[in-house]
């Protein structure tokens, strides 16, 4: 009788002996796979009653079955398939044998590689990526808000810990709003099926790695959201969670071995000090529990040093890559993996997608700490991690800084100075993610007490600085809330469900404070779109002076000089001193504003940020 899983691991282990009524052949994962793969060898996941006492056979041209693997739970089986780029297109059967019984069949099938240039392409610090809570965006299909079979039913919109009903279509109702806005990248949080009893409306629980959670929509819709995404030029970012897997799905309610994931004898949580991964002088006991310890009592902690775990995982991105062909993977709770392995899946992953970007969470406390999960920093470690790029809370910790701190050496606009000088830590530092708030912080408005002033200053130097600028849904409306136990960072989109009483994706349903936001993100992030000097331009920084800190992104084509008072007092600055980047420039546009001021001097109103275009003259 299948037994749900408790919330310690005495429990799990229990679990294991317990063999799940699942039919004779419940599912074989992946589901279909491609010709022409790089790397031609394929590891199904067999999953039924008693499946391993079943022989294994199959005879298509191009395919070779290398081995089968029986494991502790006789109710799997991992079969090792080799596709070679001989093979054709098709369906094939795979027969399971038992002397006595009637033969199971599954019709697998291999698909033709799409290699359109629309797919896979990468993210960039070209875009600007605009992260949704699927959830909590818009409702475009009320009829699949509930479902008997899944553990959480029904939509409670006055809980912020019940589902909402937003899902895909809502997203793809309001597509155009986001072009419009200047975004060109879309991440969602994890859009694959969380079927937990309670708040799992967040993804970051997952049950059913190759189904999109009935409550968003269907496997199909989620490849068509993602082709009309491109068809608008949009890019689609999808989160992945290696750490850890739902306790309810399939694999953790009848684990195929006990090693799939961390066991202790008693729940144990991590400890999340991410420095235990690369201090020196660290207790082994405190790296293991930083890596090995689990997220929560519903995140089962997955064991990426069993090579069947890294099989799947990796087999699955793969999978839905080729699948939906979508331009970046996010990976979350990056530190919390195993190293070696997430090397390797990066590896793995970019030999299939050489354009797919990749940047990983590392919510940690030093540009150091950041540095050390990078692609290029091999020291004390023997390996490189092939990870591209990082979300920078560091950078967004030392912004608020600058803009709520008291001026100093290395405090105030001297912070700001200081993190973006260490930049030398990485390979390439645009290819961080660089954001000021998420689903899991505080949202920007509230971190800068509300002040709309400020709320600017903090946008301009996300939408000018280097890296991928990353905004979270309802930012460019004045969303506020502070990060607390009521969960209030995540509410809903107004004017994402019917009956709504106001529709703030209109300009019309919007005050006039909130419209002032949107067309102010709006105008720098369109401004963006077409100035490749914020794109891609070099950085020149100058150190503050009174509180008046002062950067330059540059190429051929344009020079922006942006401009920060720290200060609450309006400040005028002589800008000789900026004369590298300046040149023979006597005059700019202000960006946000259109008007033309001479270069002589330059006034700028308190915790204000100017950004300025310098109208060409000579430069050096």
């Amino acid at each position: 009788m299948r037994k749900t899983l408790l919330s310690t691991l005495c429990c799990l282990l229990a679990a294991l002996g317990v063999k799940a009524q699942a039919p004779a052949l419940e599912r074989v994962e992946p589901m279909s796979w491609w010709v022409g793969m790089s790397n031609p060898n394929l590891q199904l996941v067999v999953h039924g009653n008693n499946i391993a006492a079943r022989s294994v056979s199959l005879s298509y041209p191009g395919v070779k079955l290398k081995a089968v693997h029986k494991v502790e739970n006789s109710n799997y089986l991992f079969v090792d398939l080799q596709v070679f780029s001989s093979a054709i297109p098709g369906t094939f059967p795979i027969k399971f044998k038992k002397a006595g019984e009637k033969d199971l069949s599954y019709n697998y099938t291999l698909n033709k590689r799409d290699k359109s240039a629309g797919k896979a392409q990468g993210v960039t610090s070209k875009d600007l990526i605009y992260l949704i809570m699927p959830d909590r965006f818009s409702n475009g299909d009320a009829t699949n808000d509930s479902f008997d079979n899944l553990r959480e039913r029904g939509i409670h919109r006055d809980s912020m810990f019940s589902r909402h009903g937003g899902d895909l279509q809502g997203i793809m109702n309001h597509l155009d709003y986001l072009k419009n806005l200047g975004v060109t990248a879309i991440w969602l949080t994890p859009e694959i099926e969380n079927d937990e009893p309670h708040a799992s409306y967040h993804g970051y629980a997952v049950t059913d790695y190759y189904k999109i959670d009935p409550r968003y929509g269907t496997n199909d819709l989620y490849k068509k959201f993602v082709e009309k995404c491109h068809s608008l030029g949009l890019k689609v970012i999808k989160d992945l969670v290696h750490n850890h897997a739902g306790t309810e799905g399939y694999l953790i309610q009848d684990i195929p071995m006990k090693s799939w994931v961390h066991q202790w004898p008693t729940y144990t949580k991590s400890n999340f000090r991410d420095a235990a991964v690369m201090d020196p002088h660290a207790s082994p006991m405190d790296r293991k529990l930083m890596q090995d310890g689990w997220f929560d009592h519903r995140m089962a902690d997955l064991n990426q040093n069993n090579v069947y775990v890294q099989n799947y995982l990796t087999q699955n991105h793969i999978w839905w890559v080729e699948y939906a062909g979508i331009d970046g993977f996010r990976l979350d709770t990056y530190p919390y993996n195993e190293p070696v392995y997430m090397a390797k899946w990066a590896k793995d992953v970019k030999a299939e997608f050489p354009k797919l970007s990749i940047f990983g969470e590392t919510l940690v406390w030093s540009a150091a700490n950041q540095a050390f999960f990078t692609q290029g920093n091999t020291v004390n470690r023997g390996f490189d991690t092939q990870l591209p790029g990082i979300t920078d809370g560091v950078l967004k910790d030392a912004i608020y800084e600058a803009i709520n701190g008291s001026d100093g050496w290395t405090d105030g606009v001297g912070r700001l100075y200081s993190v973006v000088a260490q930049d030398f830590l990485y390979q390439d530092a645009t290819r961080n993610t660089i954001f000021m708030d998420n689903h899991d912080m505080s949202r920007l408005l509230s971190v800068v007490g509300e002040d709309v002033i400020k709320y600017k200053s903090a946008m301009a130097m996300l939408l000018t600085m280097r890296g991928v600028p990353q905004m979270y849904y309802g930012d460019e409306i004045l969303m506020k809330n502070l990060s607390n136990p009521d969960g209030l960072v995540r509410e809903d989109f107004p004017g994402g469900w019917a009956g709504d009483k106001d529709n703030k994706f209109t300009a019309e349903g919007r005050s006039k404070k909130e419209n002032d936001a949107y067309n102010y993100v709006s105008k720098l992030a369109n401004y963006r779109k077409i100035t490749t000097a914020l794109q891609t331009g070099k950085l020149m920084q100058f150190v503050p002076e009174k509180g008046i800190y002062v950067y330059f992104r540059y190429d051929a084509q344009k020079t922006v000089m942006i401009m920060f008072n720290s200060s609450d007092k309006e400040q005028e600055t002589a800008t000789a001193r900026y004369f590298e980047r300046i040149g023979d420039a006597k005059k700019a546009r202000n960006v946000l504003t259109d008007e033309v001021i001479g270069l002589d001097k330059v006034t700028i109103p308190g915790k204000t940020t100017l950004v300025l275009e310098l109208i060409p003259g000579v430069t050096h």
